[in-house]
């Protein structure tokens, strides 16, 4: 009588017990890695305003002012409409269009700024809004109180 290779593979059973093995470790660990992501996501805006500030003290030094509150950030990809101002732009000032921040929102730009700073800088955090705590938290050079 011949011998029959039994077929190399898998059981369904086997599967199963693999993938509720992946399953309760990745319930261990995604949480963890997950609240990493929200850390890491400050640290980006913190980088972004720093990188934003010193794209406007740059037009600062070079045009002789401040961008207003109307032009907001815009104006350090775009010339300014003043006449005046606009022979004095040498930007663009960012190599690319100003960012986001990292959940999506624009920067916040006001004049002028707490604690003596001219200007104002910041992200609205997580949530959008002013204030919060935590990843919440408004991020960079804030406005006065």
């Amino acid at each position: 009588m011949p011998h029959r290779r039994r077929s190399a593979g898998f059981t369904l059973l086997e599967m199963l017990v693999v993938l509720v093995i992946i399953g309760l470790i990745a319930s261990l660990v995604g949480p963890r890695l997950f609240s990493r992501v929200d850390s890491s996501k400050v640290q980006v805006a913190e980088t972004q305003v720093r990188m934003l500030r010193g794209a406007v003290e740059t037009f600062r030094l070079e045009v002789g002012r401040l961008p207003t509150p109307e032009e907001g950030l815009a104006v350090l990809t775009q010339a300014p409409a003043d006449e005046r101002t606009r022979g004095r732009w040498r930007g663009p000032y960012l190599d690319e269009a100003v960012p986001a921040d990292p959940w999506g929102n624009p920067y916040q730009y006001s004049i002028p700024g707490r604690d003596g700073m001219p200007f104002a800088l910041y992200s609205l955090g997580a949530d959008g809004k002013p204030g919060g705590e935590g990843n919440d938290a408004d991020v960079g050079f804030l406005p006065p109180q």
